[in-house]
């Protein structure tokens, strides 16, 4: 039988499927989008529905004001200053005592949080002071301080402070009591001692704990500087709000919301990407769609 001359081409070679792991990210950038587009869009239609009640009157323009309005505002501050100086200024000032604040009170709240939470004579010793302490209206403290440390930034650090401390405070107590007893046996075993279990079992152990309060807390620290300087400063957003309110002038107090809250937006957004470079060993959530 005659050997066959033709000679077969080799087949196609199919293209490789995505893995599962590219399937994944594709679908989580995906979603990332729809989320940020979402967004956009109900802003969007929030600001347009609330310009249109404005200029067609279904809502009194000079109690609400309007987008437009709160625009040229803001405009006008960046453009020509405020009352009190720059713009920048009174971020700049809002912003270094909400971080001091900030920074004493998350101090203060992990280390006394770890500390009872190591040590239970003292969490039985000080714990109901700081239940009485907690269940005080801390937002009348602002008065108190300004009374004794006078119209600069100290009151306004000191209504950051208490505003600060406890949420901290309890996640840092908490992280610390939950710490797996058998990762504190572990470490025992091995021959570590207190100070040697404290700072390389349990605090890394409730550092999640403690990263979750800091992304209140911040915001908790904003507020504590805002009223102080709303009761009584010599700058700041909170003097700003208080300004436009004793004028009458709506636009002004929601100019000033809004520059407060993109402080707020991009401090969170650095808190975020810390925490993620911080704890890139955690899996992702299952329901975040990666």
């Amino acid at each position: 039988m005659p050997l066959e001359s033709a000679v077969q081409q080799p087949a196609a070679v199919a293209p490789a499927p995505a893995t599962r792991t590219q399937a994944r990210e594709r679908a989580a950038r995906n979603r990332r989008f729809t989320v940020y587009a979402v967004r956009v869009l109900v802003l969007a239609a929030f600001l347009g529905l609330w310009e249109s009640c404005a200029r067609s009157g279904v809502i009194d323009p000079f109690n609400f004001s309007q987008p437009s309005r709160i625009w040229d505002q803001i405009w006008m501050w960046i453009t020509h200053g405020t009352a009190q100086g720059s713009l920048g200024e009174q971020v700049a000032y809002t912003l270094y005592e909400a971080l001091t604040g900030w920074v004493i009170g998350v101090t203060a709240g992990v280390l006394l949080g770890i500390a009872l939470g190591r040590v239970r004579f003292l969490a039985d010793v000080l714990g109901p002071y700081i239940k009485v302490l907690n269940a005080i209206p801390r937002i009348v403290l602002a008065p108190i301080f300004l009374i004794w440390f006078g119209l600069g930034p100290a009151s306004k650090v000191a209504s950051a402070v208490v505003l600060v401390f406890f949420p901290v405070f309890f996640n840092a107590f908490q992280g610390a009591r939950e710490v797996d007893r058998n990762l504190v046996a572990n470490a025992r075993i091995l021959g570590a001692n207190n100070r040697k279990v404290t700072l390389q079992v349990v605090i890394p152990a409730a550092t999640t704990w403690i990263f979750t309060s800091l992304h209140v807390s911040f915001g908790f620290a904003l507020i504590g500087a805002i009223v102080g300087e709303y009761i009584g400063a010599t700058k700041g957003l909170g003097l700003m709000v208080a300004a436009a309110q004793g004028t009458f002038n709506a636009a002004g107090v929601y100019a000033a919301m809004t520059i407060l809250a993109v402080v707020a937006l991009l401090t969170e957004g650095v808190l975020t990407f810390a925490e993620k470079r911080l704890f890139r060993w955690k899996p992702a959530d299952a329901g975040d769609g990666r």
